[in-house]
């Protein structure tokens, strides 16, 4: 069976938009228009259109054409873990780089986030990701023992550490996020290319298990020429909001 035409549609118009083809701020052509392009009706069109006001890429309705709202679809939490999934869902091929991978007591501020004792050890790795063979961000992870020895064996360079860990069943089921700037500081401008002091987009991020418990204490430094971050908000299945 062959691909719903909705889909194929939806995917022509995502492309479009990601593109730059149409972009933000402009019209979708109208109903009539996408009906006579794709030879379909109104009803798998509607669908389309649909799906991509789900992904917050456009807005508009009730007798109004649709306006592209952003050019980056809103992401399931799967995706917002895993650097891979993400670029490929905005159309780059992603890619990565170990620099280094240790099991080490961690400093008293990581050790603390994970509730670790100061005579436990941890996992701890840096890594470079790609962006179509470009440099664009520097992780620092740090798992607990017990979730990161697997790590240890693996070969990082292959792909995502979040899809490894997940067939492995590790509960990764929430996480909270921290965005701010911070300024380059020697490996991060050995490894992505930049001057020290380079200002960088830092994302913090800690992760638990759907028990509570810690698993993973991440902090990953962006090239904002190379990599941006967008994150939408819907009302759908969000719980209180804590102030950082």
């Amino acid at each position: 069976m062959g691909t719903p035409l909705h889909r194929t549609l939806a995917d022509e118009l995502r492309g479009r938009i990601r593109s730059g083809a149409i972009g933000v701020g402009d019209s979708l052509p109208s109903e009539a228009s996408l009906c006579r392009e794709f030879a379909t009706s109104r009803g798998p069109v509607r669908q389309a259109l649909a799906a991509l006001r789900d992904e917050g890429l456009i807005g508009g309705g009730q007798g109004r054409r649709p306006v592209v709202l952003d050019a980056v679809p809103a992401q399931p939490f799967e995706s917002f873990l895993s650097f891979t999934r993400r670029a490929e869902l905005t159309g780059h091929v992603p890619g990565q780089r170990l620099h280094e991978i240790a099991l080490r007591r961690p400093e008293p501020a990581v050790a603390a986030a994970l509730d670790l004792g100061p005579d436990d050890y941890a996992v701890q790795l840096v890594r470079l990701r790609l962006l179509d063979d470009r440099p664009a961000m520097l992780e620092r992870m740090t798992y607990t023992e017990k979730v990161g020895r697997p790590l240890l064996d693996a070969d990082l360079n292959a792909g995502s550490i979040y899809a490894l860990l997940t067939e492995l069943g590790t509960d990764l089921h929430a996480a909270r996020h921290t965005f701010d700037a911070v300024a380059a500081d020697r490996l991060d401008a050995e490894q992505l290319g930049v001057a020290v002091g380079h200002p960088l987009l830092r994302e913090r991020r800690l992760t638990w298990s759907s028990a509570g418990e810690a698993l993973e204490w991440s902090e990953d430094r962006y090239r904002p020429d190379v990599a941006t971050v967008t994150v939408t908000n819907t009302r759908t299945g969000w719980g209180p909001v804590t102030p950082s």
